[in-house]
């Protein structure tokens, strides 16, 4: 049977080999398909009336004309039910369907994706749909860049650097300054033999980052041209005894807080992986050694570029990752890491769904995956599923007596009721997970404990108590150079100095925020939030600029609430389309502190 396909990314159309399909008549029908699409939960027939049929008489009958239509065309396809769901059977497809769920779909060919979301298409007259659409298209273009910047790194770890060229060069043209595309780029064409054209690639990157950003070249596409990994002494018999001796003294000088020397020992034992049982190597120490090493880079000497994805690439590349495997399961969790912390939900969740598979019956790894799926639960406000997975992770953390696994995950449980409102909660896992940070003498995390637990007391009208950890935070973040604790602390300094009217000093602080660039796109999200409400207090003429990279950033990244705050910003800057988005954007999110702060600035009752 050939296959229909619903195309919804550029022109929107109905394609089916060898025929002419018929085709929905009106922008309003193809409007009504990519919201259903898009919504996988369903949507209720009186708020998609409102959404996109605003000014009818009728609503609701002109919702229901729209669907008789859809319905005539789609045979096959169900549209049914109050909330609306779309349900698409044999032979039909969709184009962004399969796009955001593409994680879960290896193989998938990103080339086959390009165009906006009903490309050509205005919605004017519906200035809430106009809102939402340009939203989704944001997160849409973001999970194809991704999409393509994956499947890159993977032809390279499989041995098929041409391919791995050809993706990067298609995501290069997307996005010029996506340096880890770039990095890619720059390996192919190494492993290729193109060492001129390598080089002539590193040219162009260091001439349009110094040209266009006042930037120097970035130092992952610097790296790229060399082999970060080093040559072991000839001398040391390459044995699997060889191998695990060095993993354990890797992981023992990272304990110790030697880093640089942990890290050099771990890079011999990739080597020593490679080399030994040559021509046959033991794959799964091969993908043991590089998983070891990338989350060592990952979470000891904040790597989150194309040289860690490249690693745990190849690690899946070797370790064949169908049934349970701790090792597949870590590295499928530490790709879903780093998606969470770059802002792409869809693959991050992809991600985390193979590792949780990976990881039947290993409770010390489910732990940790459950962990990474609280915060990506959370950034995209889904607060009820974040404190249910942090529960399950601290859980599953105590039967294995993992300590810094959850106190890790406490503190992340203390964020969410931060965020929600619930301060005593909120102060009691946050000086839980503290408790266990000292006992674990887990230096590196503490910033972003103390930060949050700050801002507690801050909510709580402590500010002399606030100023304490909060100080604390940028401290402990600023000398251990932890661009993203930095930012965090940053804006909880803003917000303090806020709270003390003195917003000459909320600026500064907001300044000294934005100078890092945080990899967890998060926490920039939460400074430029805040930035954007400083400036509006002090009517900064960058008031607009904070609020538009806020809902550009949200937007691409899934970040609910914050998309809902960048409109209520617009809104109070005299947005009157941003003013009718906001009631609509906040009815979906589950958050009473989000509720009385729109009540308070808009009279917005949810």
């Amino acid at each position: 049977m050939a296959e229909t396909w619903i195309r919804l990314l550029g022109p929107p159309r109905i394609e089916s080999p060898g025929t002419t399909p018929p085709q929905p008549k009106g922008r309003k029908a193809w409007a009504v398909l990519a919201c259903l699409a898009l919504q996988p939960d369903g949507i209720s027939r009186s708020r998609t009336a409102a959404l996109l049929f605003p000014d009818a008489a009728d609503p609701l009958g002109a919702l229901r004309w729209n669907l008789s239509e859809l319905r005539r065309t789609l045979v096959g396809v169900s549209i049914a039910g109050d909330p609306l769901r779309l349900t698409l059977l044999q032979p039909w497809h969709c184009d962004a369907l399969e796009l955001v769920g593409s994680a879960n779909g290896p193989g998938l060919d990103p080339r086959r994706f390009d165009g906006q979301l009903l490309e050509g298409l205005s919605f004017a007259d519906s200035p809430v749909f106009d809102s939402w659409l340009a939203e989704q298209r944001y997160r849409l273009e973001n999970c194809i860049q991704s999409l393509l910047y994956e499947a890159s790194l993977a032809a390279l770890a499989s041995g098929t650097p041409a391919d791995a060229v050809g993706l990067a060069t298609l995501a290069l043209r997307r996005d010029p300054f996506h340096a880890d595309c770039t990095a890619v780029l720059v390996k192919a064409l190494v492993a290729l033999g193109e060492h001129r054209r390598a080089r002539e690639e590193v040219t162009k990157c260091a001439e349009l980052y110094h040209r266009e950003l006042g930037l120097p070249l970035p130092a992952e596409v610097r790296r790229a041209l060399s082999d970060s990994i080093p040559e072991a002494d000839p001398g040391i018999t390459a044995t699997a005894a060889t191998v695990r001796s060095y993993l354990d003294a890797g992981s023992a000088s990272l304990s110790a807080g030697a880093v640089d020397r942990g890290l050099d020992q771990l890079r011999l034992a990739v080597v020593l992986a490679q080399r030994a049982g040559q021509p046959n190597p033991d794959r799964h120490l091969v993908a043991e050694a590089l998983v070891t090493l990338a989350g060592a880079l990952i979470h000891q000497a904040g790597g989150r570029g194309a040289e860690v994805a490249d690693f745990l690439h190849r690690a899946l590349s070797a370790e064949a990752p169908d049934g349970v495997s701790r090792t597949a399961a870590a590295a499928f969790r530490e790709l879903g890491y780093l998606s969470v912390q770059r802002g792409v939900p869809d693959r991050a969740a992809g991600w985390l769904d193979r590792a949780t598979q990976a990881a039947r019956g290993i409770p010390d790894e489910q732990a940790r995956i459950l962990a990474i799926q609280g915060m990506l639960a959370s950034d995209t406000a889904h607060y009820g599923d974040a404190v249910a997975a942090f529960a399950e992770s601290r859980r599953l953390a105590g039967t294995v007596r993992n300590r810094r696994q959850q106190a890790f995950s406490k503190a992340l449980l203390g964020r969410v009721h931060l965020l929600r409102g619930d301060l005593g909660l909120a102060a009691a896992a946050l000086d839980r997970a503290l408790d266990g940070i000292v006992e674990e003498h887990w230096t590196a995390f503490e910033p972003f404990a103390a930060g949050i637990r700050g801002e507690t007391y801050l909510a709580a009208g402590r500010l002399d108590a606030a100023a304490d950890l909060i100080d604390r935070s940028w401290v402990m973040a600023e000398l251990a150079g932890d661009h993203c604790y930095m930012a965090l602390a940053a804006g909880a300094e803003a917000r303090l100095f806020l709270a003390h009217g003195d917003l000459a000093a909320a600026e500064h602080w907001i300044d000294r925020g934005l100078e890092p660039k945080p990899w967890y796109l998060w926490y920039t999200a939460r400074l430029l939030d805040v930035a954007a409400e400083v400036a509006i207090a002090t009517g900064s003429p960058r008031a607009s600029q904070f609020v538009d990279r806020l809902a550009a950033l949200a937007s691409r990244s899934g970040m609910r609430e914050f998309v809902v705050r960048a409109q209520s910003h617009r809104a109070v800057l005299g947005d009157a389309a941003a003013a009718q988005a906001v009631p609509w954007l906040a009815q979906e999110i589950d958050n009473p502190a989000l509720a009385a702060f729109l009540a308070q600035r808009h009279g917005v009752a949810r």
